[in-house]
């Protein structure tokens, strides 16, 4: 009796205890302020402001599917997603102290650090914050035929074994039962023995999904999931994210982009704007029908970017709805029947294509000056594959029947090869892989001109163009790249003048000395934000005015406006400032004749390589999109008569939709 006695009780205490912490919030936040240092007394006005202010939050403790909650933190700034995500991990200084806590990790005895697991799917985002990230292989050595000791395959890095030494798991049955669990789940089975480094980028993030969830933690923090997926993929995407949000196990925060769209299954919305400021937070349903027009016009940006107003006449990079492409001029690209295999697997031109009047097999295309084309398809479907080509990061470049300026890599006869070095003269390229391995200790003065380098870290060649060229980029996105600019820039300044003459004035005062970018020599690439440094990698990309610029996702991730202005700047440089009630607006120095950059011309040529239809630059006039891996289907190829904003219909029309 005395023992049964016993037995009931603690039964009684452990239900108890369990009902006690499973209605406790995991994170409690009450109207706190965050820093990125401690903010002391004495420190000058504005130079430790605050990451966020006045942020109250919680997250439920309840576990059931029906009461359980799931939250999305939407805004158009990328800074502020991942800051957000950020201070519900534990980083950042919260004043006053106790103002954030998490009542149910401390009734179970868990600390932040282990049961928050924080995945970020770009280029060293938040790796202090979790050990999920993986960087694989560049592309130059992502496709050679012979596998390393090093390349460890996605069962090894799920398992935690990626040492060469590694030791057994500690308990083999948990882990075995929990692998086969998740791995079904995000359906990783037929790819547990190919190495990391060769998995396409939606495979990738479901990896890294995996990795995180097989720690158990409480709370998983998902930073841009969406990001970089085509359509179909992203479906994919959603419907697993669905399944983990539904079990509560664990509870699912992830950030979100205003044209992302809000998932149907997602619960509960925090909206920030651009400037860090929490605009609201609750229940999407309450949010969604509420009046504020601030709310909505974030919450509901993607269904509107679907369905253009009759009043817009020019898309935001200054292009009329109906434009006619530029005549094309020599090939720069030719692809001439290409057929990349890894032994019996085929990724790229397992297809009969239609040339003229004939069946051919393989990739018959070919890219030219004036042009400016999009390279588009699912996840998986050979586009990095096809891109690697063309920069001459693939091996089989030197075999297969392509030809780059006119030359093949491997000399012919009467006609010399053309040398790696010719080739990176002649392309600016930008992409996550290049920020990436891109070197974080340079300025970001060097990064503009390591265009005319060899190699980042190569001493550039520059003469007196090439270094106004690059004093314009700074000038123009002064705002955008100095985190501590806050006066107003020297071509704000020339815009407020009251005449041609005076602005000459103040141009030749600016051109002076150019002690107003003593900054850009000072901050390094590693200091400033993630959208500088995607934004500064898209400048490296144009400076030097190569024959071919490439934008491989060069802008995926990249804050709204910095995006836009940015496309802007693409197509029309310093010529025009911005787009007011669809008229371009010349810049004052376009009205004093004093630009130095003015956007594509008609001898370059345009790849662009996108998921998202914000991304792609509105002079893009041809596209090409892969088929499915394995379907034997041959590419779509095809022409815009204008900018994909103002013309949303043929999105779906490129995807067969």
């Amino acid at each position: 009796m005395r023992w049964g006695a016993c037995a009931r009780q603690v039964s009684r205490t452990i239900v108890a205890r369990r009902y006690h912490t499973a209605v406790k919030p995991v994170i409690e936040i009450k109207n706190a302020s965050f820093y990125q240092s401690y903010p002391a007394a004495n420190e000058p006005h504005g130079s430790n402001a605050p990451l966020l202010e006045r942020l109250s939050f919680s997250l439920s403790g309840e576990s059931d599917s029906d009461s359980g909650q799931c939250w999305s933190i939407v805004s158009p700034s990328s800074v502020a997603r991942t800051t957000v995500l950020q201070i519900l991990a534990g980083q950042h200084i919260c004043i006053p102290p106790h103002a954030r806590s998490y009542p149910y990790l401390s009734a179970i005895s868990q600390s932040p650090q282990h049961a928050i697991e924080y995945v970020g799917f770009d280029a060293e985002r938040g790796n202090n914050v979790g050990g999920t990230s993986v960087r694989g292989a560049y592309l130059s050595a992502r496709y050679e035929s012979r596998r390393e000791e090093t390349d460890f395959c996605v069962r090894d890095y799920l398992t935690g074994h990626t040492e060469l030494n590694a030791l057994e798991p500690a308990s083999p049955v948990e882990d075995s039962h929990a692998f086969d669990e998740i791995t079904k789940q995000l359906n990783l089975l037929p790819f547990l023995q190919m190495p990391v480094a060769n998995l396409s980028n939606g495979q990738t993030r479901r990896a890294r999904i995996a990795k995180a969830l097989m720690a158990k933690p409480a709370v998983l923090l998902l930073d841009g999931p969406f990001m970089g997926l085509d359509p179909n993929t992203l479906r994919t995407m959603s419907e697993v994210l669905k399944q983990i949000a539904v079990k509560q196990h664990p509870r699912l925060i992830m950030s979100l982009r205003p044209e992302d769209g809000v998932p149907e299954w997602v619960s509960h919305l925090v909206i920030v704007d651009e400037h860090s400021r929490v605009m609201a937070q609750g229940s999407k349903n309450d949010l969604q029908s509420g009046g504020d027009p601030g709310v909505l016009r974030i919450v509901n940006a993607s269904e509107h970017g679907d369905s253009v107003a009759p009043k817009v006449r020019l898309s935001r990079d200054g292009f009329q709805q109906t434009s006619p492409p530029l005549p094309p001029g020599e090939a720069l690209v030719e692809m001439r029947g290409i057929r990349v295999a890894y032994g019996s697997k085929v990724v790229l031109g397992d297809w009969q294509q239609e040339v003229g009047n004939d069946q051919k097999s393989g990739l018959w295309w070919s890219l030219h000056r004036g042009q400016r084309c999009a390279i588009l398809g699912p996840n998986g479907s050979g586009k990095t594959t096809m891109l690697s080509l063309i920069t001459s990061d693939h091996p089989q470049t030197y075999s297969l029947p392509i030809k780059l300026f006119g030359r093949s890599r491997l000399p012919g006869p009467g006609q010399p090869g053309i040398s790696l070095f010719d080739i990176q003269r002649r392309m600016g390229h930008s992409s996550p892989e290049v920020h990436a391995f891109f070197p974080k200790q340079v300025s970001l003065r060097r990064v503009l001109e390591s265009a005319w380098a060899d190699a980042p870290l190569a001493k550039p060649k520059l003469n007196e163009d090439a270094k106004r060229r690059v004093n314009a980029c700074l000038r123009w996105f002064s705002k955008e790249l100095n985190p501590k600019w806050s006066k107003e820039t020297p071509y704000e300044r020339l815009a407020l003048a009251k005449d041609k003459a005076m602005a000459r004035k103040l141009q030749e005062e600016v051109l002076a000395d150019d002690a107003d970018l003593a900054w850009a020599s000072q901050l390094t690439f590693r200091e400033v934000s993630f959208s500088s440094q995607r934004l500064l990698l898209f400048l490296r990309a144009v400076v030097a005015s190569p024959d071919l610029v490439i934008m491989d996702e060069a802008l995926s991730g990249i804050d709204e406006a910095i995006r836009d202005k940015a496309l802007l700047f693409l197509s029309h440089g310093e010529k025009v400032s911005k787009i007011v009630d669809n008229v371009a607006q010349p810049s004052m120095l376009a009205r004093i004749g004093a630009t130095v950059i003015d956007g594509l011309s008609p001898e370059q040529a345009l790849l662009v390589i996108s998921h998202s239809k914000e991304d792609v630059p509105g002079c893009i006039r041809e596209w090409i999109c892969l088929p499915e891996p394995g379907e034997g289907k041959q590419p779509r190829i095809g022409k815009l008569a204008g900018p994909l904003e103002l013309n949303p219909a043929a999105w779906g029309l490129i995807w067969g939709q």
